[in-house]
């Protein structure tokens, strides 16, 4: 499990009260609200929750690739990156920091890559776009770029189709394509999902090789805590839009202090020991609708430690002397999370 090494580096990227909200058919509906953190070069930052918890919404908002028709951005919000807030910018600016300056791995690389082009056009297409490269250098470009994402014979390879490669192979050349202008932040929107075992530890390997030669941030968005344990540096936890958490992965693993946090790591499949034959715990109900909201702490109709004043008051995400961050009225104590394990 890897420990924060970057939590007192500049920010390459800075988030400050993030809400998103959408037009619907049932009125307007805040997805994410006042999402604040900050990202350090060459720093891996895990992004957890269940479906439907903002993270997606949140990367897709850092980057302004929501319908602009349909989505609505809080007037407090900002995303300072390189000196200049991107909620501000205009789509000219976006275009140029969009897949140069900061790149993204879209979560199903089928339909990320487009059916009827061959691999390397769409790998030089960032390319011509981004760079002075001719036509010859970007080609170069896009070989080498396969090359070092361990994708075998690459000079054949750029000729063929997406559908002529297996998943893990399609996964590659998007990450190849995100890297290929070599991006100061790379978010990764569940990059290994629907991938098996193997090919999901070779992706995360090649992730974190390129993190240390290039040194570049990554905000790794995913639901498999397995996959945060091995990456990250620090995590983030969202719940209803909200974040509810943030530590080191040490800290939230093992001292998480919001009962969530605890809840989901209690979730995580354990084989052997005292666990065997046991039923696998799980959180009783379900996210709340974005459109009814408890008037309290969001997690409260599911938190086994619901007071009263859970059921009434939303807790303030507050920063602990250590650095870390919990919305709760009553975080977790040291005793609480080994007793909530067994451990006593």
């Amino acid at each position: 499990m890897n420990a924060s090494t970057n939590s007192t580096a500049a920010p390459v990227l800075s988030v400050r009260n993030l809400t998103t909200s959408f037009r619907t058919d049932m009125g307007i509906v805040t997805a994410i609200d006042g999402v604040s953190f900050d990202l350090a070069a060459g720093e891996t930052l895990g992004i957890v929750g269940e479906s439907g918890c903002g993270k997606t919404v949140t990367s897709k908002s850092i980057m302004r690739l929501l319908p602009e028709h349909l989505t609505i951005y809080g007037p407090d919000s900002k995303v300072m990156f390189e000196g200049s807030d991107l909620m501000k910018a205009n789509e000219r600016t976006m275009r140029r920091v969009r897949g140069d300056k900061i790149a993204m791995i879209f979560q199903e690389p089928m339909t990320s890559l487009n059916p009827v082009f061959r691999i390397g056009w769409q790998l030089e297409e960032a390319l011509k776009y981004h760079t002075d490269l001719n036509r010859s250098e970007r080609r170069e470009r896009a070989i080498e770029m396969l090359r070092l994402v361990e994708i075998p014979n690459p000079e054949h390879r750029v000729r063929e189709y997406p559908h002529q490669l297996s998943g893990g192979m399609r996964q590659r050349v998007m990450i190849a394509i995100a890297l290929c202008c070599e991006p100061s932040i790379l978010i990764a929107d569940e990059p290994t999902t629907a991938l098996d075992v193997t090919i999901q530890a070779q992706i995360l390997d090649l992730m974190a090789s390129l993190k240390k030669k290039l040194n570049t941030a990554i905000m790794l968005i995913t639901h498999d805590l397995g996959v945060i344990a091995q990456v990250c540096d620090r995590v983030l936890v969202m719940y209803a839009g909200r974040v509810i958490e943030d530590a080191s992965v040490h800290d939230i693993f093992y001292r998480p202090q919001h009962p969530y946090t605890q809840a989901l790591l209690e979730s995580i499949p354990r084989s052997g020991g005292k666990e065997r034959g046991k039923r696998l715990p799980t959180i009783e109900g379900m996210v709340p609708s974005l459109h009814e909201l408890p008037s309290g702490c969001r997690f409260s109709e599911r938190c086994r430690y619901c007071e009263d004043r859970c059921v009434q008051e939303e807790p303030d995400l507050l920063r602990a002397e250590d650095g870390r961050r919990v919305r709760c009225h009553f975080p977790l104590s040291a005793d609480r999370t080994a007793a909530a394990r067994g451990e006593t």
